[in-house]
């Protein structure tokens, strides 16, 4: 899909990070974008510097999600781009003995569920909408609708200790990726994820610098955290190579996790 003047784009988690940077390229290549995102004032200002909307939306919540592609249809028109950036991470072992007095404490169920609830039912519930809405357009020269990148994890692969609601969530979202091309197939719209490895990201950069260099340190090659533009880039190629569906690519810089 060539991405131009004519295309609208939603771009969920577009405040910051990875979701900034792919907002920011769609908006230099010519797309009428739009942020979702909970953080009103930077989402506010990115949008403002980049010709777009902002819309505070709670992934988690079917009428905020639904308003909020009302507000950004009312402006942009109807989207062919979506790009699934919002999402948490959390480090919770799923059971530990406290060496003292050799009790064990456990996951707490209402952690698993949030960060379930953000990461994977989050993005289906804006794929849904988004989707319902594509079908609506007519098709490109091509046969195409519309667009849609999601963002799992390496830790969908090969999660670490504490990540087991982080890497279900992203599995998750990993292992729908197919099913939903195949649903879509015949109207006309694709569907692929990215699986980021070691980001300079926001949470990150909260990091102190040694463990920032550390990490980006055992990355194979490049010996570095990778940068949101990298992201921002192959979501974009995603978007404009028409043959590109229903596939998963590891954007790490050929890391492996280690179990901790």
């Amino acid at each position: 899909m060539k991405i131009s003047n004519a295309i609208a784009a939603v771009v969920t988690g577009g405040a910051s990070g990875l979701g900034e940077a792919t907002a920011r390229g769609l908006a230099a290549t010519g797309a009428k974008v739009a942020i979702f995102d909970m953080n009103a004032p930077v989402g506010e200002a990115v949008a403002k510097e980049i010709g777009g909307i902002f819309c505070k939306v709670d992934v988690t919540s079917d009428d905020e999600v639904h308003a909020a592609f009302a507000k950004a249809r009312t402006a942009h028109g109807q989207e062919r781009i979506l790009v699934n950036c919002a999402g948490i991470a959390n480090g919770i072992k799923t059971a530990s003995r406290n060496k003292t007095d050799g009790s064990t404490s456990r996951f707490p169920m209402k952690d698993f569920e949030r960060v379930v609830q953000i990461n994977l039912l989050g993005t289906f519930r804006c794929i849904a909408a988004a989707a319902q809405g594509m079908l609506e357009l007519d098709a490109l020269d091509d046969g195409e609708r519309g667009v849609i990148i999601c963002t799992a994890s390496v830790a969908a692969q090969d999660g670490q200790m504490g990540q087991a609601a982080y890497a279900a969530s992203k599995a998750g979202v990993l292992g729908m990726t197919l099913p939903i091309a195949r649903d879509l197939m015949a109207e006309g719209v694709r569907i692929n994820t990215i699986l980021p490895g070691l980001f300079l990201t926001p949470m990150m950069r909260g990091l102190p610098e040694n463990v920032q260099v550390a990490l980006g340190s055992s990355v194979p090659f490049p010996k570095r955290l990778g940068a949101p533009e990298e992201y921002a880039a192959l979501a974009m190629h995603m978007i404009s190579n028409a043959y590109l569906n229903g596939e998963a690519v590891r954007l790490d810089g050929a890391i492996r996790l280690q179990p901790r």
